[in-house]
């Protein structure tokens, strides 16, 4: 089994821990996690692709390993946030990769994939949203967080503070996940997320981070249009029990790319937890059929 490499670089003065494994020759694969995790959620599907593929699992800034300067230094957001994973590819030599994108990873993959589509081999998204389609209730205070922050109010967040306690940290791993099932999910998980959530400064980080993906709505359209131009290989693989990402963000796909591939499991928002195997049956066939025909 080739060997999972933890390293780091320095880009734009920030570093940036990422998991890397496999032989850099071979197609290279780009996992972007989500909220509130870091590149540990692509542990199990690193070991299992890692023979076939080059893989790169970065720790966004804020998250994980990587630097999590403060909130009054470093203005947190998508944009930048994209910049940083693009200026690590760069400074690693990747010109070209597949994506993988769950939650917060999934604004950042889709503008990489929209302002690069000929470095950009085909996509993946794990409960990673590109259409309005399947936002839940869960979003409400969030979007009312966000609205009031841009209006330059200032908002009662108790609301969107509960979301970084222990008990929502669990939540998301253990929601909408059969009884048969929770076995699977290591405690660990969440354990080590919250963690990290509760180092000083990061609730404010995580703040911001809040009050700034109702913006990544805006770029929706330019995504479609990518979608439509481009015809990336897609494969849209999500748990149908997501209270956060509901199944409809997958299906939506299809309106602009009719040969997506959407496969729809029995889990919840972090379904490689859960359904490691079902997802790996999907994506090795998924894989192989789109990077030989790119």
């Amino acid at each position: 089994m080739p060997t999972l490499r933890y390293r780091t670089a320095v880009v734009d003065g920030h570093t940036l821990a990422y998991r890397e494994a496999g032989d850099p020759e071979r197609p290279s694969l780009v996992l972007l996690h989500g909220f509130p995790t870091s590149s540990h959620m692509f542990r199990g599907l690193i070991a299992e692709l890692a023979d076939e593929y080059h893989l790169i699992a970065p720790d966004h800034l804020g998250f994980g390993a990587s630097d999590a300067p403060d909130a009054e230094t470093f203005r947190y957001g998508f944009e930048p946030l994209t910049a940083l994973t693009l200026g690590l590819l760069d400074r690693l030599g990747v010109d070209r990769f597949a994506l993988y994108v769950q939650d917060y990873g999934a604004p950042i993959g889709f503008r990489i994939a929209a302002r690069h589509p000929d470095r950009v081999s085909a996509i993946i998204t794990q409960s990673g949203n590109a259409y309005t389609d399947g936002f839940t209730p869960f979003w409400e205070p969030l979007v009312a967080f966000a609205t009031a922050r841009a209006a330059g109010e200032r908002p009662d967040d108790t609301a969107v503070r509960a979301l970084l306690t222990a008990e929502a940290t669990q939540w998301q791993y253990t929601h909408g996940v059969p009884d048969d099932r929770l076995e699977r999910i290591a405690p660990d998980t969440w354990a080590l997320d919250q963690a990290r959530l509760d180092r000083p400064g990061n609730e404010a980080i995580q703040l911001d981070l809040f009050a700034d993906y109702l913006f990544n709505l805006d770029e929706y359209p330019t995504f479609h249009e990518y979608f439509r131009t481009h015809r990336p290989a897609l494969l849209a693989v999500w748990g149908r029990n997501d209270e956060i990402f509901g199944p409809d963000g997958a299906r939506a796909f299809s309106r602009d790319l009719p040969d997506a591939q959407v496969h729809l499991l029995d889990a919840g928002h972090f379904a490689l937890e859960s359904h490691l195997d079902e997802m790996v049956a999907l994506i090795q066939p998924f894989l192989r059929s789109a990077l030989a025909a790119s």
